[in-house]
C-alpha cells in the first residue's frame, strides 16, 4: 500500500495521538498510542434512487451550492448511522425531490472516489414514484427529466457509469422484445 496522507490525528475514545502502525502483518492502520484503539477508516454509506419515466428518461437534480454546484446528479445522500438503507432512500429523494418513492431493488452499487476527504460507497435503486410533485430541495435547486443518451454535466463520475448501465440494460431489453 502507497503512504497516505493522515485525516485523523486524535483517538476519538481517549483523544490521543493516532499514528499509523502495521497491525498483524496488515495495512497500516490508525493506532491510539495512548490506549491503542485502531480507527478504521471506512467509507460512508450512500443512497440513490433512478426513477424513469414512461419515455425511459432520468430525474436528475441539479446541485445548488458546494464544489458540484450547477452540475447534475442521480438524487442521493448519506444513510443515516441507525437507518435501513431503504428508509434512506425514501428520505433522501423526498428531501429534494418532493417525490415519494418505492424502491424496487438495487441497480447497482459502487464505490465513489471522486472526493478524497469523502470515500463512500453509493448503493442505486432502481424506484417508482408513488406521490408528490417534482419540487427541488435540500441539496438541489431543479430537478428534471432528461435523455439517458444525453444527460447535463453530473457531479459524480459515478452517475456517468450508472447511466451507461441503464441504457446498456434498457438496450439489451429491447433486443429480448
Amino acid at each position: 500500500m502507497t503512504k497516505k496522507e493522515q485525516r485523523f490525528y486524535y483517538c476519538p475514545k481517549c483523544g490521543g495521538k493516532l499514528a499509523y502502525r502495521c497491525i498483524k502483518e496488515e495495512r497500516p492502520r490508525l493506532v491510539c498510542g495512548t490506549c491503542q484503539y485502531v480507527l478504521y477508516e471506512n467509507p460512508a454509506a450512500g443512497v440513490a434512487a433512478i426513477v424513469l419515466n414512461a419515455e425511459k428518461q432520468i430525474l436528475l437534480g441539479r446541485r445548488a451550492g458546494g464544489k458540484y454546484a450547477g452540475l447534475w446528479c442521480i438524487p442521493c445522500g448519506y444513510v443515516e448511522y441507525d437507518e435501513d438503507v431503504y428508509c434512506a432512500v425514501r428520505r433522501e429523494f423526498k428531501e429534494e425531490t418532493n417525490l415519494d418513492i418505492e424502491p424496487v431493488g438495487v441497480f447497482t452499487v459502487q464505490s465513489n472516489f471522486h472526493d478524497p476527504e469523502k470515500h463512500t460507497v453509493g448503493i442505486w435503486f432502481r424506484a417508482r414514484v408513488t406521490g408528490g410533485e417534482p419540487l427541488a430541495g435540500d441539496d438541489l435547486d431543479r430537478v428534471g427529466y432528461f435523455d439517458l443518451s444525453a444527460p447535463p454535466p453530473l457531479a459524480f463520475p459515478t452517475d456517468r457509469v450508472v447511466i451507461e448501465y441503464l441504457l446498456a440494460d434498457i438496450k439489451s431489453l429491447l433486443q429480448v422484445n
